[in-house]
């Protein structure tokens, strides 16, 4: 018996990650250069092209997605309002979205990633506003060297557990970096310089993505029951939490001095995706023996803003009403941002992570916190 063969599109949802939308993993932008051409050149009906397309026989049509109820779009637009209201602490905010997210999903998935992304860079340039340019000087002058160290013990403890856990390549590649430096803008930046699949990005992402909601609401707990200073904390969530969301999430949470403190250390360490996205790049042709061209990085232009905010404080102090307002606007503007994230986690997610990944991702977790918390108690004031 015969049957009419037609083509039928599988589709899967947008993942959402601090900010930055994921599209679907069968999107053309998730597709390297390599996989296209193979896909484009093999006949589709001996093979699974990349694109998700595959031959089947003929059933009836499915019903077409349907948008989204007014009571689901009211739900979401109410709670995102009050986020905005000084008492919701940002780890409700990110709990609230988290459930939404989980149970019946958001309505607006590409809109809300996106809004997501802008909110949080703008929000860290307000938060720039509350701070004087010598006190920001101050800050990160002191913390590279921290950061720098806490970089090459994720990276060096990230690339062994991937071996020890066989988790492929990439994806250990992936994992580690967003680790060592700045979550999900670190694995965006690696993934197209070491020419990075849809799946390798959407795994590391997952991972990175739920460690970054324990972190926002396990850190502060741990740093009260040891009594870790205002200092003390801002290290530790800067060097040990993978994403500025969190980090600046976790931070407000334990106080006002840490959450600057936090803030300026976390910036320091995102600079570091240049030079790994460049180095990683370069090692992947080398090694590929490829000769594409030279990859381009995308810089994290936000924090060049933050450090001008803060230098308009200094030069200009007639305007501390001002600046005072907007950095109270940027500190509640990440409660939404925390919300927002947390609206864009799935179902989907959480089948994408492996069990390997995982393991490597809370395992280099555990080493890059631990180590850190000890060496901070050790000698920071």
């Amino acid at each position: 018996m015969t049957y009419p063969i037609r083509r039928v599109g599988l589709d899967s949802k947008g993942l959402e990650y601090l900010g930055s939308s994921i599209p679907s993993l069968n999107h053309p932008a998730m597709i390297s250069p390599a996989s296209a051409a193979t896909s484009s050149n093999s006949p589709p009906q001996d093979t699974l092209p990349h694109s998700g397309d595959i031959d089947e026989p003929a059933l009836p049509e499915a019903p077409l997605p349907q948008p989204p109820r007014l009571w689901h779009r009211a739900l979401f637009l109410g709670l995102a309002a009050l986020m905005l209201l000084p008492a919701v602490p940002p780890t409700v905010a990110l709990g609230a979205g988290a459930v939404l997210g989980l149970t019946i999903g958001g309505p607006y998935v590409r809109q809300t990633a996106l809004t997501a992304s802008w909110l949080l860079k703008a929000c860290v340039v307000g938060l720039g506003f509350g701070m004087s340019l010598p006190a920001v000087v101050a800050v990160g002058r002191d913390g590279v060297g921290v950061t720098a160290m806490g970089i090459i013990f994720a990276l060096a403890v990230g690339l062994v557990l991937g071996r020890l856990l066989h988790v492929e390549r990439v994806t250990s590649t992936l994992i580690t970096g967003g680790t060592a430096i700045c979550g999900g803008s670190a694995i965006a930046a690696l993934g197209p310089a070491i020419g990075a699949g849809a799946e390798a990005l959407g795994v590391s992402l997952a991972t990175v993505f739920i460690l970054n909601g324990v972190a926002l609401y396990l850190f502060p707990i741990v740093g009260h029951a040891l009594h870790m200073s205002q200092h003390q904390f801002a290290l530790w969530a800067a060097i040990a939490i993978h994403d500025t969301s969190s980090v600046v999430g976790a931070a407000s949470v334990y106080g006002r001095e840490a959450l600057e403190q936090a803030t300026v250390l976390k910036l320091t360490r995102a600079l570091w995706i240049v030079p790994l996205a460049l180095g990683a790049a370069w090692w992947h042709r080398r090694s590929a023996a490829s000769t594409d061209s030279a990859v381009r990085v995308k810089m994290p232009w936000f924090i060049g803003l933050f450090v001008l905010a803060s230098a308009a404080r200094a030069i200009w102090p007639v305007g501390e009403p001002i600046y005072s307002l907007l950095a109270t606007l940027a500190r509640q503007g990440l409660v939404l941002t925390l919300f927002l994230i947390g609206a864009g986690l799935s179902r989907a997610t959480l089948r994408m992570v492996g069990v390997r990944p995982l393991v490597q991702g809370v395992a280099l977790w555990i080493a890059v916190a631990t180590a850190s918390l000890g060496a901070i108690m050790t000698w920071a004031v």
